[in-house]
């Protein structure tokens, strides 16, 4: 089966997926779940939370940063050594992995990347944030996920608040598969677990933004480049002011959330630069937001930290998305920005499933249909072209 669970921001996507994974892999006799992440900054958060669940013993996070892939073997504790033998098979009930770890599972030319394969098989794989696949490789994406669950006894679950608009493609692939969606009525959903009012705030100039940070005690900016990020922090007072972006290694941001998180819940002052790093699945709550120009499914991630629990009413959770005058549109979010106008302009309201559903269409419509299998993956493997591949060159 292929599965799409189409649920906003905050309304507890994690354990729901994972609680339909369990029932599904004991209904139809499946060996593991493998819950896929796209970004390594939120693993250890999303492991966590599966390990005090379902026990440490059951649970196996493999990425390129784990502790156990870092240490020589000599130093490694047993139950990391464990789990290093674990991460070259998937040998465990539970596997969360990256995007990149998973699919290059299926494409790598290197035979220790292949020898997850028997244990994908069988399988219930649950793609978080499923918007994030990149697009560049979204048809051989697509396609390895329907050969899965076509030939492999898999299901896949493509688990996010902004649905893409994958449907086409899985036809192409497995037409006799069409995706269900398993939560009823969505747009009653997303209704009623509003949270937030998206506000658009117009051009700012980089002082008319700072000086609108430091009137708030505590408040989230999402900005797209790390430059931007770092001016914005340094006009910001010293006390509660924090800088979240890629150059911090992941101990360090994980410090960093668990100091914010505490600042939040005992209400000091708490204001955050940060890049996209923190919208998938970072668990915050501040009472005011600010998203840079992008793209509608980013600024709905954005949205998913500002009123997380519910505690105010939607209509005093402000998200202002701006543009920065002195800041040209990085050119891989040109299309998203222009989608998100579109869509602006064609509806009201932005956090709907039908404004998502015609920001995706639009976006389509603006890439062009190379832009899915922009490398030739699919041709290459048509033409037998395998063995001098590399399919995924990211780190």
């Amino acid at each position: 089966e292929i599965i799409q669970s189409g649920v906003p921001t905050g309304g507890g996507k994690t354990f729901a997926s994972l609680a339909f994974a369990l029932e599904q892999a004991a209904a139809q006799g499946m060996k593991r779940v493998i819950y896929v992440i796209p970004y390594m900054s939120i693993i250890d958060q999303t492991a966590a939370v599966f390990a005090d669940l379902l026990g440490a013993e059951n649970v196996l996070a493999d990425y390129s940063c784990a502790d156990y892939k870092s240490l020589e073997r000599e130093n490694l504790t047993p139950a990391q050594y464990r789990q290093l033998l674990a991460s070259e098979n998937w040998d465990a009930p539970v596997v969360v992995t990256t995007a990149v770890q998973f699919f290059e599972s299926l494409y790598a030319n290197r035979s220790s990347r292949c020898r997850k394969l028997h244990n994908i098989a069988n399988s219930v794989i649950i793609f978080d944030e499923a918007q994030t696949l990149p697009t560049s490789y979204l048809l051989p994406c697509v396609s390895a996920i329907a050969q899965l669950v076509r030939h492999y006894h898999a299901t896949a679950v493509l688990c996010t608040a902004t649905q893409p608009a994958l449907e086409p493609y899985f036809r192409q692939f497995a037409p006799e598969l069409p995706l269900q969606e398993i939560v009823p009525d969505t747009a009653t959903l997303y209704i009623t677990l509003r949270r937030t009012t998206l506000c658009d705030a117009g051009e700012l100039t980089l002082e008319a933004l700072t000086s609108q940070l430091c009137a708030l005690s505590q408040v989230l900016c999402v900005v797209n480049r790390r430059k931007t990020a770092q001016e914005v922090y340094a006009a910001l007072p010293a006390e509660g002011s924090y800088c979240l972006t890629t150059l911090l290694c992941a101990a360090d941001r994980r410090r960093q959330l668990d100091d914010i998180r505490q600042r939040l819940k005992e209400g000091l002052p708490c204001r955050v630069v940060s890049t996209s790093l923190i919208e998938a699945g970072v668990d915050v709550d501040f009472p005011v937001a600010y998203r840079e120009q992008c793209g509608l499914d980013s600024l709905l991630q954005t949205a998913g930290r500002c009123n997380r629990e519910g505690r105010r009413g939607a209509e005093e959770s402000i998200v202002y998305r701006f543009r920065l005058d002195e800041c040209s549109t990085p050119q891989m979010l040109r299309q998203n920005v222009s989608a998100l106008d579109y869509t602006a302009r064609h509806q009201d309201t932005l956090d709907t499933p039908r404004a998502i559903q015609l920001y995706f269409k639009e976006l389509s419509e603006l890439r062009g249909p190379d832009a899915v299998d922009k490398h030739g993956i699919l041709d290459a493997f048509l033409r037998g072209e395998v063995w001098n591949f590399s399919f995924w060159n990211l780190s």
